[in-house]
Order: structure tokens, then sequence, then C-alpha cells
């Protein structure tokens, strides 16, 4: 790059320079000077020490962003005194001083250059009250999006914990209705097998009883499936042959025997074999039996939805674990569809289309579950109660990717380049921060190095989240 000093009158021309006195244009004239740049030609880094401030003269350049290993494109102009550069100098050392974004030159460029500290010192000598004003924007703006993030994680985290004890109630309610009904049913079964081994006539009858119940505990995962129409049938002819028999509670009986596959028919085998003064004692005391296995079943199974779900809360906030981990993408999303299953209406269809040849990948989890999260929740409202959300996984070259994909309204296009803007919403007042996609923006795009984009229309909207190897 070739330097060259710069004139008084080609500063005033510049809208930037324009109020300023011959006084003020002489020290700038003394304190930079004129940078040349050719075609292509990078005029600064993305990443490194900001040690320069520019004015564009003449040409076009671009400002570029990197995404991953490729630098994008973000904006490119040719109009005369726009800038670029240390832009942060003036906040000094409370900032990291890096560059935050690339220049290139389009074509041949000329730009006035200041280094950092001339361009602090202009500003903090010249633009007193202004330098304040611009501090206090700066800052302010950064605690209060900071406040509000903060404000609207708590938000999240209240509806995730009341939708996460919803969903632990009713397997712990389940399991404890099961467990005060098995005490009743292990009574009742004492009971009946007392009566039955008290009777001074029992005989080998007793033997096949016994042997009856085991038989119906070792088949029942081989008894075919019956429709809901069939089932009711047979329960209804089974509760029938029972009430004839004079078997206590024989339509609660029913409903027992029938999940283990009895028929009345199965019954008049075991009826030729106990005497009749016995058989109500004997299949009362069979399916009281069986009926506390079922009941057994029924703590097993709340209880294993139970660890399931403290399993998915575990891995959704990553708890007791290190912040970059190997995990699994279709596995975070999982977990992040369990904590949300209270804030998905019944009219929404969730489709999983996960690629099962995906391999972990090293992530900041917490941090993409809200991700997850935010993607997941807009989408839902943007269904209005109706809809199918998918979410897919997919290779794209060495990167993984997941997209996430509604039937909503979609975007505006008017609006479509502004969604990942802090503060920007759609949403009606008090619903939304406009902080949800900007975290995720960041997360995706400053933690993890990767992208995310969007693509709408009426219904469909996608999310496509990109990650690459390594953060």
């Amino acid at each position: 790059m070739n330097r060259e000093p710069v004139g008084i009158e080609e500063l005033r021309s510049l809208f930037l320079f324009a109020e300023l006195d011959d006084e003020k244009l002489g020290w700038l004239t003394e304190q930079g000077e004129v940078q040349c740049a050719s075609a292509g030609e990078l005029i600064y880094v993305e990443g490194r020490p900001a040690e320069r401030f520019y004015v564009l003269l003449e040409g076009t350049v671009s400002l570029l962003r990197r995404v991953q290993a490729d630098d994008v494109e973000t904006s490119r102009t040719d109009q005369a005194g726009v800038y670029a550069g240390a832009t942060q100098a003036y906040v000094g050392d409370r900032v990291p001083q890096v560059y935050l974004n690339s220049l290139r030159a389009v074509t041949d460029v000329r730009s006035f250059v200041l280094p950092a500290e001339a361009f602090t010192r202009m500003v903090r000598d010249w633009f007193p009250m202004a330098l304040h004003l611009l501090e206090g924007l700066y800052f302010g703006l950064q605690a209060t999006q900071a406040i509000v993030s903060q404000r609207e994680r708590l938000l999240a985290l209240g509806s995730l914990t009341a939708g996460l004890t919803h969903e632990l109630n009713n397997p712990a309610a389940a399991a404890g209705r099961a467990a005060a009904d098995l005490t009743t049913t292990l009574s009742e079964a004492h009971d009946h097998l007392t009566h039955l081994l008290v009777s001074p006539d029992r005989g080998p009858w007793m033997t096949t009883v016994v042997a009856f119940e085991v038989g119906l505990v070792e088949h029942r995962d081989e008894q075919p499936k019956l429709s809901r129409r069939d089932a009711a049938d047979l329960e209804e002819r089974l509760g029938e042959w029972l009430e004839d028999r004079e078997v206590p509670d024989p339509w609660q009986a029913a409903a027992t025997l029938v999940e283990f596959g009895v028929a009345p028919e199965t019954l008049d085998d075991l009826a030729a074999t106990v005497p009749p003064e016995h058989l109500s004692e004997a299949l009362a005391w069979v399916a009281a039996t069986i009926g506390a296995r079922v009941l057994v079943g029924e703590v097993s199974d709340a209880l294993v939805r139970i660890s399931s779900l403290i399993d998915a809360a575990r891995q959704y906030s990553q708890m007791d674990r290190s912040a970059l981990q190997e995990e699994r993408l279709d596995e975070l999303l999982d977990s992040t569809l369990t904590m949300l299953a209270r804030q998905i209406p019944a009219g929404v269809t969730v489709v999983r289309d996960y690629d099962p040849a995906l391999g972990p990948l090293p992530v900041f989890a917490a941090e993409l579950n809200q991700v997850w999260t935010n993607l997941i929740v807009n989408a839902v409202d943007a269904m209005d109660g109706t809809g199918t959300l998918t979410l897919r996984t997919a290779r794209d070259g060495d990167c993984q990717v997941v997209e996430l994909v509604d039937t909503g309204t979609g975007i505006p296009a008017d609006v479509e380049g502004r969604i990942f803007e802090p503060f920007f919403t759609t949403k009606p007042v008090g619903k939304g921060t406009g902080l949800g996609l900007d975290i995720s923006y960041r997360i995706v795009v400053n933690r993890h190095h990767g992208d995310l984009t969007v693509s709408s229309r009426p219904g469909h909207t996608m999310f496509r989240v990109t990650l690459p190897p390594t953060p």
C-alpha cells in the first residue's frame, strides 16, 4: 500500500470533516496520511489489533465478516467520507480493540488514515460532550442488552421449570396412585390365597391354579395386540363369564385378565380342574396377583419417565459438565424438545429427520440448547397452534447442519434482513424482547464460528444452523 500526504481542501470536501475549521483540518493533515490500495487488496483484517481509522476518499470498498472459513460481504460503497476501522478507539481498553470486520478494496482505493491514538485524541479534545454521549450510548446499550437478556433467560427458565414440573407431576402422580392400588391389590391377593390354603380339601388343583397364573405372566408379551373394539368385546364376554361364577369385582378382574390374553374359553379349561366351590376364590386370586404385576409395571414406567425427564433436564442445562464437549446434535435437539413439550400445542406435529451417520461434534452444548429453544419457540408462535415443525440434521462438507422448518405465516420480506438485530422483533408489544435471535446468532457465529441463516415464504420458514468441526 502506497502512502501520500493529504490536503486541507480534500478533507473539507468530505461530509465527515466539512464543519471543521482550518486549524483542525491542518491538525488532521499532520496526523494522518493518504493510503492507496489496489483492487482486491485487503486494507485491514478482522480480529487484528485496530490501529487505524479509515475514511474513504476515492474508489469502492466492501466490508467483510468471517463466517467459518469464508469472508462474507456485508456491505459495499463508493461514497466518499464513509469510515471504518478503529471506530471504538475512543472507549479505550474497556473493550477489545480489534477490527470487527475486514475492509477490502473492490477498485483502486484512496483512503485518509488516522492512527487510533490520534482519532481518540481528536474525539476526546474536540467533542467532549459528544464523547460522553457516545460512551453513554455504547455502554448503556450493552448494559441494557445484558439486563434484558438476563430477564429473558429468567422468563424462559421459569417457563421451562413450570413445564418440567408439570411433566414430572404426571408420572409422579401415576406412580403414587399405582403404589396405593398395589397395596390394596396385594392385600386382596393375600386374603384370597389364605382362604385357598386353609381349605381342608385343597389338592392338586391348587398347583394347577398357580401354574395357570405363572403361565399368563410368562406368555404375556406373546399375546396378539387387540384393537380397542376387540378388547372391549372380549372384556364384556369375560366379565359376564366371571359374574356368572360369582367372582368378586368381575368387571375389574376382566379388565386385568384381558391384558394377559385371557378369554372365557381359556378359563373353561381351568374351571374343569378346580372344584366349583373354590373357583371364584381361585380366579379372584389369579386376577389380584397379575393385577399386582400390572401395577408394578406402571410404577416402573412412571419412574423411567421421571428419570428420562431428569436426564433431559441435565442434558439441556449441561450441569456438572465442561463448557466445550463432544455432543450429538440430535440428542441436544431431543432434550430441548422434551423441555419444551408443554409449550408445543397438540395441533403442532413435530417431525424428526435426523441423519444417523452424524457423529458427536465439539460444541458449547448449553448455549446451543438456548439456540434450539429460541428457534423452536419462535416457530411454534408463528404457526399459531397448528402446523408442522421439522427438525433436520445433515452433513455439509466438513460441517454439520441443523435445519428447523415451520409451516407458519412466514417472515415479511421487508424485515427478513433485520431479524438478527438486537431488540428487533415482529411480536406484539410485551410478548418479545427482540433478543432471542440476536443471542442465537452470536452463539452460532461468534462462539462456534458457524453460520445462522433464514429463508422464508408463507408456509415455509427455515432457519439453518451450520457448525464447523471445531469451534
